[in-house]
């Protein structure tokens, strides 16, 4: 019967042995999420029991906290990196465009929308480093 879990019981019985099939309902799938859950809550269930269990998850709340704060400090870093690259990116279209503009070839809007780029570019990535100086 496919879906269906059956377990075998053997039992002494005088000179010989008896086999009983014991059957049992079919097994529901569930998903991986859900499996998860249900063995982390054993595994919590254990780790008031027993202390190495107990100490081990201590240990890896520790390290997590430990990371997660060393890597939030890693991502405003590489955004506020990328934040000034791209101001530099603007500061040299607004390098390109400025001797354009005095020339007449081009409008004061495209002088002005690489200013402002650079501008908010560059507040981005500064502010991204000041979050990250602050949280040391």
């Amino acid at each position: 019967m496919p879906g269906c879990a059956r377990k075998f019981l053997i039992r002494g019985v005088g000179n010989g042995l008896r086999v009983r099939l014991l059957q049992f309902a079919p097994v529901t799938s569930i998903s991986t999420v859900r499996k998860l859950g249900v063995v982390a809550r054993v595994a919590a269930r254990q780790a008031g029991r027993s202390r190495r269990t107990a100490a081990l998850l201590r240990a890896g709340r520790v390290t997590a906290r430990s990371m997660s704060r060393v890597l939030r400090l890693l991502w405003l870093q590489v955004i506020g990196f990328f934040f000034l690259a791209l101001a530099a990116m603007g500061g040299l279209a607004l390098a390109r465009e400025y001797p354009r503009y005095q020339a007449g070839a081009v409008g004061a809007s495209k002088l002005a929308l690489a200013a402002c780029f650079l501008a908010l570019f560059a507040y981005f990535g500064v502010s991204s480093f000041w979050r990250a100086r602050r949280k040391l």
